[in-house]
Formats: structure tokens, C-alpha cells, sequence
């Protein structure tokens, strides 16, 4: 049976820069407008929800912090499968976050603007061609 890691080991690794963010978490920041910065608070702050040692895989929920008052959970699922390095397979908004939320609160989330940036590619690659157009 594969080893169990912990996300506190997860995360040395993580902080260090040995990481790379998948296709498909790409996909889902571009389509519910989040930013690496926040898959990567939502991991430091977070807590395991599931962790699966068949597939090296850790499911994490944590938040995003929006202008200091609203907080979204982003799900994060993290694969360990290689040593020293941990691989962002996706991120996403639950499917139901308002039922944490009232729909005022989420109303404002939405309309929030502040702080636009660059996606950009951890790992020095080019983005993948899917998530390029």
C-alpha cells in the first residue's frame, strides 16, 4: 500500500516551489476567476478532507479571502504520486457555496474588483494548447 502524506508535508514542498499547476486547475481559474495565489492560500490555511493512498491523492478545502470580510471555499486535489513534488491536479468553487453563504453576501463577492493579474504558469512551462485559447 502507497504511503500516507500528511498536508503539512505537502505543503514544504509547496512553499519551496516544487509544484506544478495542472491543465485543468487553469481551466477553473480562468472560468470561476480565482488566481494561484489563492489555490496556494487556500492550501496553507486548509485542512485534508479525504486523502487517497491508492492514488497518492489528497483532497483539500480551504478558503479565499476576498477584501477581507468574504470567504469563498476552494477544494484543491493535490497528487504526491512523485517524490519531492506535488502536482495541483484541480481547484474549484464547491458547487453549492451558497448554502455558507447568504445570496447579499455572494452578490458582493461577485461584484468585487479589485486587484486584476497575469495568470501565470508555475514550473516555467507554457500553458497547455487546451487552456492557451
Amino acid at each position: 500500500m502507497p504511503r500516507i502524506r500528511r498536508l503539512h508535508t505537502l505543503l514544504e514542498h509547496i512553499e519551496s516551489g516544487r509544484y506544478r499547476l495542472g491543465p485543468h486547475v487553469a481551466r477553473h481559474m480562468v472560468q470561476e476567476g480565482f488566481l494561484e495565489r489563492d489555490v496556494l492560500a487556500a492550501l496553507r490555511w486548509g485542512r485534508e478532507l479525504a486523502v487517497y493512498p491508492e492514488d497518492a491523492r489528497m483532497l483539500v478545502l480551504g478558503y479565499m479571502l476576498f477584501g477581507g470580510r468574504v470567504k469563498l471555499p476552494l477544494h484543491v486535489v493535490l497528487e504526491y504520486a512523485k517524490p519531492r513534488w506535488v502536482d495541483i491536479v484541480t481547484a474549484f468553487i464547491p458547487e453549492r457555496p451558497h448554502r455558507v453563504y447568504s445570496r447579499a453576501r455572494l452578490a458582493a463577492l461577485l461584484r468585487y474588483d479589485g486587484g486584476k493579474e497575469e495568470l501565470e504558469w508555475a514550473g516555467g512551462e507554457n500553458p497547455p494548447r487546451e487552456a492557451a485559447g
